[in-house]
Order: C-alpha cells, then sequence, then structure tokens
C-alpha cells in the first residue's frame, strides 16, 4: 500500500510538471528580471563550431568523434541549482563560450550536485533545501534527454535564471521543447540514478572541492579563480586553429584577477538540514 501511495504521488508530481511548463507563457519569461546586468534574455545566439560532453553522449548511446587532445580543452563544472553564485556564474559567466569561438575547442561537462550530503540512511541533504535537490534532478535530466550541450545549456541557462522567479518551468514552451523527456527521468527514477552518479563523481575529485561552483580546466581545478576560466582555456589550447576568442583575450592566469571575497557557496554555510528522501520520488528501487 505504501509502495502504490508513493506512486501515485509520484505520477501526480510528474503530471504537474507537464501541466506547470505547457501553461507558462513565453512572455513570462522575456520579462523576467535577470540575474545581473550581464544577461537580458533567456534564449541564447550562439556562434558556430563544434562543442560536445563525451560523458554524457556515452552514457545515452550516443558515439563521440575521435579527437585529438590538443583540439580539445575539457572544461567542467560542478554546482547546484539554488547557488546564486552557481546561477550568476552559468548565465553571465559560462555563456561566454557559447556567444564566442570558444565553442570550437571546448569540451563541456556540468555536474549538478554540489555541496549535497548524503546521510547514512541514504537521504540527500542539499544546502538550499529539498527544492535544490529536485532542481538538480530536473537538470540532470535536461543533460541526459539532449546530450548536445548547446541546448542542454540552453535549458539550464534559463533555469537558472528564472529559478528565483519560480517560472522556470516555461523555459521549455518557450525554448520550442517538450518537458515529457523531463517527466519521463523523473517518474522512472532515472534523474536519482543519475544524481547518485554525479554524486559519486564530485566526491572523487582529487583535491576534493572546496565550494561551488567549482571549475576545472583539463582537470585542472581553479579554485578562487574560477571567473577567469577563459584564460585558462586558452593557455591549455595545443591546438593548430587558435580561436579568435582566444587571440583578442588577454591571458592572465594568476591571483591578481581573484575576486575577494570569494563568491562561492561553501558547505559549511548550508542553509538548510532538511532530508530529502529520493527513494520517495521514484515508484521502485533503482540500482
Amino acid at each position: 500500500m505504501a509502495s502504490q501511495k508513493r506512486t501515485f504521488g509520484f505520477v501526480i508530481f510528474a503530471s504537474l510538471f507537464i501541466v506547470l511548463a505547457v501553461n507558462q507563457s513565453a512572455a513570462a519569461v522575456a520579462a523576467s528580471p535577470p540575474l545581473d546586468q550581464g544577461s537580458r534574455s533567456s534564449s541564447i545566439t550562439f556562434r558556430g563550431g563544434r562543442i560536445r560532453n563525451s560523458s554524457v553522449a556515452a552514457a545515452s548511446g550516443y558515439p563521440d568523434e575521435e579527437e585529438d587532445d590538443d583540439d580539445v580543452v575539457v572544461l567542467s563544472l560542478y554546482y547546484e541549482s539554488l547557488c546564486p553564485y552557481c546561477a550568476n556564474f552559468i548565465v553571465n559567466q559560462l555563456v561566454k563560450v557559447f556567444q564566442t569561438d570558444l565553442a570550437s575547442i571546448v569540451q563541456l561537462r556540468l555536474v549538478p550536485w554540489g555541496n549535497t550530503q548524503i546521510t547514512p540512511n541514504n537521504a540527500w541533504v542539499c544546502q538550499h533545501g529539498p527544492d535544490e535537490c529536485k532542481l538538480n534532478m530536473v537538470e540532470a535530466c535536461a543533460i541526459y534527454a539532449w546530450p548536445n550541450p548547446r541546448t542542454h545549456y540552453q535549458i539550464i541557462y534559463c533555469i537558472e535564471q528564472l529559478r528565483l522567479n519560480n517560472r522556470w518551468q516555461s523555459c521549455f514552451p518557450t525554448l520550442g521543447l517538450t518537458s515529457t523527456p523531463i517527466s519521463n527521468c523523473l517518474s522512472t527514477g532515472l534523474a536519482v540514478k543519475l544524481e547518485r552518479g554525479y554524486a559519486d563523481e564530485t566526491a572523487r575529485l582529487n583535491p576534493p572541492h572546496r565550494f561551488v561552483p567549482w571549475v576545472l580546466v583539463n582537470n585542472l581545478p581553479l579554485r578562487e579563480d574560477y571567473q577567469n576560466f577563459v584564460s585558462y582555456i586558452c593557455k591549455a589550447y595545443r591546438g593548430r586553429l587558435t580561436p579568435q576568442a582566444c587571440k583578442s583575450y588577454k591571458l592572465e592566469v594568476n591571483s591578481a584577477n581573484m575576486v575577494n571575497p570569494i563568491q562561492a557557496c561553501f558547505p559549511e554555510n548550508a542553509t538548510s538540514g532538511i532530508q530529502f528522501d529520493p527513494s520517495l520520488e521514484q515508484p521502485g528501487t533503482y540500482n
């Protein structure tokens, strides 16, 4: 009986998700205020170039192209959905990859787990409460359902821009996408499985992450200098065709660019100790 109630409850949650996504209007999205003056739209104009997420491609059954390591710089972002500094970085800084020709050399990896903790009874404690756990799952599903980073970044960009106004459900119709893959991902337990994978990956970071956003370029943690990530990308590139963005960018990789105090969410500053039970978010047990 308890299992049937959990199943019925989650079906209702997934159904409400679809209704909310369809009913929200594009006009509401366009009218929403940006996180700061650096971003004014929920949509992005992309420059040309190839950009892929090989780990998602492999998990989704999409073959990844063979690539010369010198021609690709791996940019990894470990983050959590309701950290305001992560949202600001995604909306106002990371967008540079797509607005310039950096996309031609970058392999982007987004890992939505952050400072979430797992309790001895396998519950999750997300830094900003259960809503963050759920939104992390939504973004994990978006990364899986749309393996092309151009697409899933645009979804996450929109979600992070609108999350504070609780209007993020409107991102899907606004972008011309159906929310059905997200609802299916949530209702089948795939979202929980994806998040557990991200939890394991985050726990294996060496050195461990100290805050989020935690940015790596070719597995090198940028630590407090994460906002200077473009310089690190350009410095790490060893290919023959240097992007114009690197030619026109002042290459500075030093502590002078670090923001003090660091703009980040630290685990010790968690605002919520509420446990989130992922087993209640699925109709069955998944390994």
